[in-house]
Protein backbone atom coordinates (compact mmCIF):
# COMPACT_ATOMS: atom_id res chain seq x y z
CA UNK A 1 0.00 0.00 0.00
CA UNK A 2 2.68 2.45 0.55
CA UNK A 3 4.68 1.63 -2.69
CA UNK A 4 0.98 2.71 -4.33
CA UNK A 5 0.54 5.97 -2.05
CA UNK A 6 5.04 6.87 -2.87
CA UNK A 7 3.97 5.99 -6.81
CA UNK A 8 0.73 8.37 -6.60
CA UNK A 9 2.50 11.20 -5.13
CA UNK A 10 5.36 11.43 -7.60
CA UNK A 11 3.14 10.77 -10.76
CA UNK A 12 1.64 14.38 -9.26
CA UNK A 13 4.73 15.69 -8.78
CA UNK A 14 5.13 14.93 -12.59
CA UNK A 15 1.73 16.15 -13.70
CA UNK A 16 3.01 19.37 -11.88
CA UNK A 17 6.10 19.99 -13.12
CA UNK A 18 4.44 19.37 -16.73
CA UNK A 19 2.16 22.19 -16.24
CA UNK A 20 4.75 24.19 -14.86
CA UNK A 21 6.81 23.34 -18.34
CA UNK A 22 3.88 24.04 -20.58
CA UNK A 23 3.59 27.66 -18.88
CA UNK A 24 7.06 28.44 -19.53
CA UNK A 25 6.97 27.62 -23.16
CA UNK A 26 3.52 28.86 -23.73
CA UNK A 27 5.30 32.37 -22.73
CA UNK A 28 8.36 31.81 -24.51
CA UNK A 29 6.09 31.33 -27.72
CA UNK A 30 4.07 34.51 -26.97
CA UNK A 31 7.63 36.62 -26.51
CA UNK A 32 8.91 35.37 -29.64
CA UNK A 33 5.62 36.24 -31.60
CA UNK A 34 6.31 39.62 -30.15
CA UNK A 35 10.07 40.11 -31.30
CA UNK A 36 9.49 38.49 -34.76
CA UNK A 37 7.68 40.20 -36.91
CA UNK A 38 7.26 40.19 -40.90
CA UNK A 39 10.17 42.08 -42.49
CA UNK A 40 9.68 45.25 -43.98
CA UNK A 41 6.02 47.29 -44.28
CA UNK A 42 3.21 45.23 -45.71
CA UNK A 43 2.89 47.00 -49.18
CA UNK A 44 -0.35 47.22 -50.77
CA UNK A 45 -1.05 47.77 -54.35
CA UNK A 46 -3.67 50.70 -53.82
CA UNK A 47 -3.83 54.26 -54.21
CA UNK A 48 -0.29 56.02 -56.07
CA UNK A 49 2.20 53.00 -56.46
CA UNK A 50 5.75 53.52 -55.56
CA UNK A 51 7.44 55.93 -58.16
CA UNK A 52 4.55 57.87 -58.85
CA UNK A 53 3.64 61.51 -58.22
CA UNK A 54 1.39 62.05 -55.35
CA UNK A 55 -1.39 64.17 -55.09
CA UNK A 56 -1.02 67.75 -53.81
CA UNK A 57 -2.50 68.88 -50.60
CA UNK A 58 -2.64 71.92 -48.14
CA UNK A 59 -4.20 71.21 -45.13
CA UNK A 60 -4.88 72.65 -42.11
CA UNK A 61 -2.87 71.36 -39.07
CA UNK A 62 -4.95 70.67 -35.73
CA UNK A 63 -1.88 72.10 -34.36
CA UNK A 64 -1.73 75.36 -36.00
CA UNK A 65 -0.07 76.55 -39.42
CA UNK A 66 -0.87 74.86 -42.76
CA UNK A 67 0.46 71.41 -43.90
CA UNK A 68 1.79 70.70 -47.88
CA UNK A 69 1.53 67.12 -48.90
CA UNK A 70 3.22 66.90 -51.74
CA UNK A 71 6.76 68.78 -53.86
CA UNK A 72 8.41 70.31 -50.72
CA UNK A 73 11.70 71.22 -52.51
CA UNK A 74 14.37 70.01 -50.25
CA UNK A 75 12.83 68.02 -47.41
CA UNK A 76 10.55 64.64 -47.80
CA UNK A 77 7.60 64.11 -45.93
CA UNK A 78 6.47 61.23 -44.02
CA UNK A 79 2.60 60.85 -43.82
CA UNK A 80 1.28 58.50 -40.69
CA UNK A 81 -2.28 57.73 -40.94
CA UNK A 82 -3.74 56.71 -37.48
CA UNK A 83 -6.23 56.13 -35.39
CA UNK A 84 -7.77 57.45 -32.07
CA UNK A 85 -8.75 53.71 -30.85
CA UNK A 86 -5.93 52.06 -33.00
CA UNK A 87 -3.34 50.70 -29.73
CA UNK A 88 -0.45 49.89 -32.43
CA UNK A 89 -0.83 53.37 -33.48
CA UNK A 90 -0.40 54.43 -29.81
CA UNK A 91 2.37 51.85 -29.34
CA UNK A 92 4.68 53.33 -32.85
CA UNK A 93 3.98 56.71 -31.79
CA UNK A 94 7.24 56.73 -29.21
CA UNK A 95 9.14 55.72 -32.90
CA UNK A 96 7.99 58.86 -34.42
CA UNK A 97 9.33 61.25 -32.01
CA UNK A 98 12.32 59.59 -32.18
CA UNK A 99 12.15 59.82 -35.87
CA UNK A 100 11.59 63.91 -35.82
CA UNK A 101 14.28 64.19 -33.35
CA UNK A 102 16.60 62.36 -35.40
CA UNK A 103 15.66 62.83 -38.55
CA UNK A 104 14.42 66.56 -38.94
CA UNK A 105 16.72 67.95 -40.95
CA UNK A 106 15.47 66.40 -43.88
CA UNK A 107 12.26 65.04 -42.98
CA UNK A 108 8.73 66.04 -41.69
CA UNK A 109 6.26 63.91 -40.20
CA UNK A 110 2.73 64.41 -40.58
CA UNK A 111 0.19 62.34 -38.25
CA UNK A 112 -3.03 62.09 -40.65
CA UNK A 113 -6.52 60.77 -39.93
CA UNK A 114 -10.58 62.05 -40.33
CA UNK A 115 -13.03 62.32 -37.61
CA UNK A 116 -14.86 64.04 -34.91
CA UNK A 117 -12.06 66.92 -34.49
CA UNK A 118 -13.03 66.93 -30.18
CA UNK A 119 -11.75 63.60 -29.99
CA UNK A 120 -8.41 64.50 -32.31
CA UNK A 121 -7.46 67.50 -30.21
CA UNK A 122 -8.09 65.21 -26.76
CA UNK A 123 -5.60 62.65 -28.23
CA UNK A 124 -3.26 64.82 -29.14
CA UNK A 125 -2.89 66.44 -25.33
CA UNK A 126 -3.13 62.41 -23.67
CA UNK A 127 -0.05 61.74 -25.94
CA UNK A 128 1.84 64.49 -26.37
CA UNK A 129 1.44 65.02 -30.19
CA UNK A 130 1.75 68.40 -30.09
CA UNK A 131 4.67 69.04 -32.03
CA UNK A 132 3.80 67.35 -34.99
CA UNK A 133 1.35 68.81 -37.75
CA UNK A 134 -1.63 66.96 -37.36
CA UNK A 135 -4.11 66.46 -39.86
CA UNK A 136 -7.65 65.62 -40.26
CA UNK A 137 -8.69 64.97 -43.87
CA UNK A 138 -11.16 62.09 -45.53
CA UNK A 139 -9.92 62.81 -48.74
CA UNK A 140 -6.06 62.68 -48.07
CA UNK A 141 -7.23 58.92 -47.03
CA UNK A 142 -9.02 57.95 -49.82
CA UNK A 143 -6.08 59.45 -52.36
CA UNK A 144 -3.89 56.56 -51.00
CA UNK A 145 -6.60 54.09 -50.52
CA UNK A 146 -6.37 53.69 -46.93
CA UNK A 147 -7.71 50.89 -45.48
CA UNK A 148 -6.21 49.45 -42.57
CA UNK A 149 -4.37 50.95 -39.94
CA UNK A 150 -1.32 52.22 -39.34
CA UNK A 151 -0.14 52.84 -42.67
CA UNK A 152 2.67 55.04 -43.58
CA UNK A 153 3.52 57.02 -46.79
CA UNK A 154 7.43 58.32 -47.79
CA UNK A 155 7.45 60.94 -50.09
CA UNK A 156 10.52 63.01 -51.03
CA UNK A 157 11.39 66.74 -51.57
CA UNK A 158 9.88 66.37 -55.85
CA UNK A 159 6.40 65.00 -54.48
CA UNK A 160 6.93 61.40 -55.48
CA UNK A 161 6.00 58.18 -53.38
CA UNK A 162 9.55 56.65 -52.13
CA UNK A 163 7.81 54.11 -50.19
CA UNK A 164 4.59 52.97 -48.15
CA UNK A 165 2.66 50.34 -46.20
CA UNK A 166 0.74 49.23 -43.36
CA UNK A 167 3.49 49.51 -40.12
CA UNK A 168 3.20 47.40 -36.75
CA UNK A 169 6.05 47.96 -35.58
CA UNK A 170 9.13 50.22 -35.42
CA UNK A 171 11.24 47.67 -37.17
CA UNK A 172 8.15 47.92 -40.12
CA UNK A 173 8.33 51.79 -39.86
CA UNK A 174 12.07 51.96 -40.69
CA UNK A 175 11.55 49.56 -43.67
CA UNK A 176 10.10 52.37 -45.23
CA UNK A 177 13.50 54.30 -45.46
CA UNK A 178 15.56 51.34 -45.94
CA UNK A 179 13.69 50.42 -48.96
CA UNK A 180 13.95 54.30 -50.25
CA UNK A 181 17.89 54.08 -49.60
CA UNK A 182 18.26 50.96 -51.18
CA UNK A 183 16.16 52.02 -54.44
CA UNK A 184 13.52 49.53 -53.96
CA UNK A 185 9.84 49.58 -53.62
CA UNK A 186 9.77 47.24 -50.63
CA UNK A 187 11.87 45.17 -48.51
CA UNK A 188 10.13 42.31 -49.60
CA UNK A 189 10.76 42.96 -53.32
CA UNK A 190 14.43 43.42 -52.46
CA UNK A 191 14.78 40.29 -50.51
CA UNK A 192 12.27 37.99 -53.60
CA UNK A 193 14.37 39.07 -56.11
CA UNK A 194 16.34 36.18 -58.09
CA UNK A 195 19.71 37.10 -56.86
CA UNK A 196 18.41 37.41 -53.24
CA UNK A 197 15.93 34.18 -53.17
Amino acid sequence: MTALIFAVAILWLLVLILIGVVFALARQVGILFERVTPVGAMVNDTGPKVGEASSTFSLPSLNGGEVVIGPRGQRSTLVFFLSTTCPICKKILPALQDMRDSEGRWLDIVLASDGEEKLHRAFIRKAGLDAFPYVLSAELGMSYRISRLPFAVLIDGAGIVRAKGLINSREQLESLFNATEMGVPSIQSFLSAPAHS
